[in-house]
């Protein structure tokens, strides 16, 4: 079995310390082979707040992915640096940011749905741009057939059952290309409570997977993660907290096998 832990929204600078402990100590406990970081890493994009993030996320001691969410990039009061430099603060985790993991067969495949700015008055909410579906379709083309494909990104591509939203845009038609390359799960965070559902495209399913948060900007949930635990072409979500566990979904095949 191989297990995976995706966390998201940690928000350093209004970051939940006692959830945070705890989830470096059940890394330690536990080993996990991989971490899926889904952004929001940062509350304000502030180069401290970077600086602690990098710290935490490097003394885990496992392999690590990082995607950007909304918070990672300059907020609307320092327009000149969203605009031109949004990733200037980056560099105490630049190395993780958009990795690639091939995990014992198990592809994690970036995809940033992130936006410098949008013809909306809301740049929170999600965006997929062309250029970064091609990204990600180029890299699940090399992907070996027999493995399964995990796509990592900050916001839901399409609206799932959770009161947040993400109101991606080009979110919808990116699922659909997802799915017809061989994408078998989304992973997202975002709205801050977790939710595994199912999608249904020309006869193959892609679950679709929300992490909750580990900031102090909870909203129906308590902060969380999610474990995944993947055997064969099966993958159980469960709802880690610190009150207890949820079984979200239970070894449903994502893919026929071969």
């Amino acid at each position: 079995m191989t297990k995976l832990f995706h966390v998201s929204d940690v928000h350093f600078g209004a970051e939940d310390p006692a959830a945070i402990a705890w989830f470096s100590e059940r890394v330690a406990a536990e080993k996990p082979d991989a971490v899926i970081m889904t952004g929001d890493l940062t509350m304000r994009a502030k180069p401290k707040e970077f600086r602690a993030g990098g710290d935490w996320l490097r003394s885990l001691g496992v392999p690590v992915t990082l995607e950007v969410g909304n918070h990672d990039i300059p907020y609307y009061w320092d327009p000149l640096r969203r605009l031109f430099s949004p990733y200037s603060r980056y560099a105490a985790v630049e190395k993780m940011i958009e990795r690639p993991l091939d995990v014992a067969g198990i592809a994690v495949i970036p995809l940033k749905t992130t936006a410098r700015a949008q013809w909306r008055w809301n740049w929170s909410k999600g965006r997929v741009s062309p250029g970064s579906l091609r990204r990600a379709l180029s890299l699940i083309a090399g992907v070996p057939k027999d493995h399964l494909i995990i796509v990592a990104g900050h916001h839901p591509l399409i609206e799932g059952p959770t009161k947040g939203t993400a109101r991606t845009k080009y979110g919808d038609q990116a699922l659909v290309a997802l799915a017809e390359a061989g994408a078998d799960a989304v992973l997202s965070g975002h709205v801050h409570d977790p939710f595994d559902v199912p999608y249904t495209h020309a006869g193959r399913t892609v679950r679709l997977i929300g992490a909750g948060t580990l900031s102090k900007r909870v909203r129906h949930s308590p902060p969380a993660f999610n474990e995944l635990r993947i055997e064969g072409q099966a993958i159980t979500t469960i709802v880690r907290t610190m009150e207890g566990d949820q079984t979200l979904a239970i070894g449903e095949p994502v893919r026929e096998p071969a």
